[in-house]
């Protein structure tokens, strides 16, 4: 294994390498050696950035979820123009693309690792799925202000329903995402009341 591979930008190379891991061989297989060999690099570079893995692990599922903020504000922008029911289904296709759904299962399945990202932020202990509900729920609370879905809508249960319905759709990417018209049967699905009944 090489030794002496100097990494310019180390740290984010790391990250790249893990990602790769992930997404080719899932949650099990994202181990330090795993990493290492991945970004041909020795261990001692990744151990340089990382008191432990599982820090190593915390750091790399926040820096992914940091990563979500494009879209959030993206979705948030889109407020008022199109359809909400398009608007979602490219919410919805995005964030939960292939590395937001590598991650959650990580997440999901370490409990060392929930502790660590509660520890490190607000509601962190479900990364990935905690962005993804922010920003469907600012979405819609926006969309509400502008009376394009009803006054009296529950924002909170319509953001449950969008993000764990979605969650299930995008959940098994073999043999790979769901078609755009499964996603938009459930944004249509779940926002059919409070879309059709206009407020104000």
């Amino acid at each position: 294994m090489p030794t002496g591979v100097h990494l310019r930008d180390a740290r984010q190379q790391l990250f790249d390498a893990a990602e790769r891991v992930l997404l080719r061989d899932g949650p099990d297989a994202l181990t330090s050696r795993a990493v290492t060999d991945e970004a041909g690099c020795a261990k001692g570079v990744l151990h340089r950035y990382c008191s432990d893995f599982d820090a190593c692990r915390t750091d790399l599922v926040l820096d992914r979820a940091a990563q979500l903020e494009t879209q959030a504000s993206a979705l948030r922008e889109s407020a008022g123009t199109g359809t909400v029911t398009d608007n979602l289904t490219t919410a919805l296709t995005t964030l939960f693309g292939p590395v937001p759904v590598a991650v959650i299962p990580l997440v999901t399945f370490r409990d060392e690792l929930r502790a660590r990202l509660r520890r490190a932020t607000p509601g962190g202990g479900i990364a990935i799925l905690a962005q993804v509900a922010t920003a469907i729920s600012a979405y819609l609370a926006d969309e509400r202000e502008l009376g394009r879905i009803a006054a009296d809508a529950d924002i909170d249960s319509l953001t449950l329903s969008l993000v764990g319905g979605g969650h299930l759709l995008f959940a098994d990417r073999d043999p790979g995402p769901p078609p755009t018209a499964t996603v938009d049967k459930l944004v249509t699905t779940v926002l059919a009341d409070v879309v059709q009944r206009r407020p104000r």
